[in-house]
């Protein structure tokens, strides 16, 4: 299987999920090799942060990468889309701090880059295959990756709120046609309270009804209610997904999650790329990037 960009340059426009402002984002193709690049364009010179976990800066509320002191923050969304539709290669010019937050969900970045179309490249793609499980625990918190002849899933979550309690899903083969069915229409959810308080410490100024599952004590405040009955625990998957994008390559292994987050998804990317031994990376010696070797940056 060879590495796949898009086929032309798409644009879209939204607000800041946390940040509330105006924000615009276009995706161009890349070549073979180049990964996934944002791009910050509001600054004067232009400042390129490769999609890599060792350019995560924050792990709170979304997964916010960095360098040279410049962030860009809630990019687990469209990386999630990259991931599901095959896509390798991309430069994403974003003229804020922040991605747009669209609806909450990925659909709307999944239908943006299927209107610009998959372009198949010449050069193949890598796959890094899971050998032995890697696996973390903090307190009821706990995340693993073992060996599977594809990518799998397993999430759990529990809250106790009466629309959530405890929910799982399993996924025993992330495709682009269920990430699409599935996944992607399922929003960002957060508490009344939560809100609140994010408000205080200067978050959520973008969020509303029309881009977040809202509840209070009671019940979801959205007038339209959910798009699925468990859509929280699957929008976790799909901030899982985006997060496993940072890898920088497909993946074969099956991911178990329990009660997990942001943070705790980082950190199984890590503990995975400093574990040499736990994995191999399938195709060509030559396209495998070469941050593979440790978590380190290159």
């Amino acid at each position: 299987m060879n590495q796949n960009t898009i086929t032309e340059k798409v644009s879209c426009t939204g607000t800041g999920l946390h940040t509330g402002v105006p924000v615009q984002l276009s995706v161009y193709p890349a070549r073979a090799g180049t990964g996934i690049v944002f791009v910050r364009t509001d600054l004067g010179d232009p400042v390129e942060i490769p999609a890599r976990v060792a350019r995560v800066v924050s792990s709170s509320f979304s997964t916010s990468l960095g360098r040279a002191g410049v962030t860009l923050s809630t990019v687990e969304h469209l990386l999630a889309a990259f991931y599901a539709l095959g896509i390798d290669n991309a430069r994403v010019e974003v003229d804020a701090a922040e991605l747009p937050a669209m609806d909450g969900s990925a659909a709307p970045f999944v239908f943006l880059l299927r209107s610009a179309g998959l372009f198949a490249q010449r050069e193949p793609r890598t796959t890094l295959r899971v050998k032995r499980a890697v696996s973390l625990r903090e307190g009821a918190r706990r995340i693993s990756i073992e060996p599977a002849p594809c990518l799998r899933l397993s999430y759990a979550v529990d809250y106790e709120h009466p629309k959530i309690r405890r929910q799982s899903l399993e996924v025993s083969s992330v495709t682009a046609d269920y990430f699409e069915r599935e996944l992607a229409a399922a929003r960002t959810f957060g508490f009344l309270r939560e809100v609140e308080e994010l408000w205080v410490r200067g978050l959520a100024h973008g969020g509303s009804l029309k881009n977040a599952v809202v509840l209070d004590e009671e019940g979801v405040l959205n007038p339209e209610g959910l798009r699925f009955e468990d859509e929280f625990v699957r929008h976790k998957a799909l901030d899982l997904l985006g997060d496993l994008a940072l890898l920088g390559t497909a993946l074969r292994g099956h991911v178990r999650v329990e009660r997990g987050g942001h943070a705790l998804h980082h950190q199984l990317v890590r503990a995975l790329l400093a574990e040499p031994a736990a994995w191999e990376i399938l195709g060509p010696e030559a396209a495998a990037p070469h941050w593979f070797a440790s978590a380190a940056l290159p």
